[in-house]
């Protein structure tokens, strides 16, 4: 993968439930994080005293998250009611040139922040709820 521009990674929300993606408004930032959790099987025969861990066993996450300024009141009420209410929601995540994830994801924090004479800001993070697909680019 070469170089690319931040602004090229978007994040999208099932808007509707029924498979309708939308781009989040307003994102000046935002990331994704894939996690694997290991199990540790080491016993008193494990050669050299080397950790030993077992393939394909460990629980997978993935985190989102993203900040910036929300350009109407209609991507805003959709976030607040999904935070609010609990909503675990399906999101994509478009990488350039890499590929597509999408998934089940709820949102685990909602932040509002803002200075005397700047905009209000937003921080999201989102936990994923379920497998995750990947199609490549």
């Amino acid at each position: 993968m070469t170089a690319q521009r931040g602004k090229d990674l978007l994040l999208k929300i099932d808007s509707d439930g029924l498979g309708t993606f939308t781009t989040m408004a307003g994102l000046r930032a935002r990331a994704i994080s894939f996690n694997a959790r290991t199990v540790d099987v080491t016993h008193a025969e494990s050669a050299g005293a080397w950790r030993e861990l077992l393939a394909g066993a460990g629980v997978k996450t993935a985190s989102l998250s993203g900040s910036g300024i929300f350009k109407d009141e209609t991507s805003d009420a959709l976030v607040r009611g999904y935070f609010f209410d609990g909503t675990i929601r399906d999101w994509q995540v478009i990488i350039p040139d890499f590929g597509t994830v999408q998934g089940a994801f709820q949102i685990t924090s909602l932040e509002y922040a803002g200075s005397y004479e700047d905009e209000l800001r937003f921080d999201l993070a989102l936990e994923s709820a379920g497998q995750l697909l990947f199609t490549g680019a």
